[in-house]
């Protein structure tokens, strides 16, 4: 079963560009032409977005692609698809990428397992405020947000991979 999902480049250098389209051309198997704005948080920088259909786990691959140029901020989400939960993709410059299972709101859930290790771990109020916060990429959130509402209103570029 096909599913869908959105990758937003909030800001890279226009130099940069090409290489992430090829890039995601290269995942999706088809041609990629995004349309490129200036990203009015950082001028010198552009942005662009697109959906995508495909197979489940193209947003990993996606994902895995664009990681290879660490001054590249950008979101990939997938949607959940029968028997798979949604992911969402988070990279800032600095601070790396991160990951997590996305629910059908677009919050991003933590598991059962993974908050009994985190409540486990915690020594003190703080550190388990602090586990919770990276589970949750909040860090990466803030950091992405004020690009996020730069973008607001752009144009979006619909793309479908092939097989």
């Amino acid at each position: 079963m096909p599913t869908c999902g959105v990758v937003y480049v909030h800001s890279t250098p226009l130099a940069v560009c090409q290489h992430v389209e090829w890039a995601i051309a290269r995942v999706l198997t088809a041609p990629v032409n995004l349309q490129w704005t200036v990203q009015p948080v950082d001028p010198s920088m552009r942005r662009a977005e697109c959906s995508w259909t495909g197979r489940a786990g193209t947003g990993a691959e996606l994902a895995a692609a664009l990681r290879q140029w660490s001054m590249i901020r950008f979101e990939v989400t997938e949607e959940p698809s029968p028997g798979l939960d949604g992911e969402r993709f988070m990279h800032v410059p600095g601070r790396g990428l991160f990951h997590g299972t996305m629910g059908a709101s677009g919050d991003i859930q933590v598991g059962e397992d993974r908050l009994r290790a985190i409540m486990a771990q915690a020594r003190a109020p703080e550190a388990l405020a602090h586990a919770l916060e990276k589970a949750l990429g909040t860090a990466w959130d803030a950091e992405l947000e004020p690009y996020r509402y730069a973008g607001d209103g752009a144009p979006v570029t619909l793309l479908t991979r092939v097989g």
